[in-house]
């Protein structure tokens, strides 16, 4: 079979107006079976999106000064898990 880089594009030989003859109707069988034969592991889908976490976080709105804002933003992505660290860090420090 030929492969293709475009995710959902038909390979090129592929023909809609050719659907399986009867014949090849009849080889087809569950692919617990042929995996089976193999020896291998029935594949599993895996989950959209990222797994999820041992603790998870909660969402809020917080209202915080322009200035704090601007500085973590500046620093590039990720500046709201930047602020949770600094929190969580003052947290453990007791403070």
């Amino acid at each position: 079979m030929a492969s293709h880089k475009t995710k959902g594009k038909p390979p090129d030989n592929y023909d809609p107006a050719a659907p399986l003859t009867e014949e090849e109707i009849k080889t087809l069988r569950p692919a617990r079976e042929f995996f089976a034969e193999r020896g291998l592991p029935m594949p599993v889908p895996r989950k959209a999106g990222r797994p999820r976490q041992d603790e998870t976080k909660v969402r809020v709105t917080m209202r915080l000064d322009a200035g704090i804002v601007e500085h973590f933003k500046s620093q590039g992505p990720g500046w709201q898990t930047r602020i949770n660290a600094v929190l969580a860090e003052k947290v453990a420090k007791g403070r």
